[in-house]
């Protein structure tokens, strides 16, 4: 999972490139809109697995805690 949530990151920061270079090139603005919006939508997704619970915890760690755990 840690690897999904790296590629996650970068894509999210290929996307935010190729919007400004997009964007400087003169480019249609709805395709440029959507590359940020995109870029966001990752980089919130990124922030919601990796960030702690109440109990301190995230739900990565607690996925990988899960199958760790041989199953009853």
């Amino acid at each position: 999972m840690g690897t999904v949530l790296s590629l996650l990151v970068l894509i999210a920061i290929a996307l935010l490139i190729g919007a400004f270079v997009l964007w400087r090139r003169g480019g249609p603005k709805r395709q440029i809109v959507l590359m940020v919006i995109l870029a966001l939508v990752a980089i919130v997704n990124v922030a919601i697995w990796t960030m702690p619970t109440a109990e301190g915890d995230n739900p990565l760690a607690q996925i990988n805690r899960q199958q760790q755990q041989p199953a009853p």
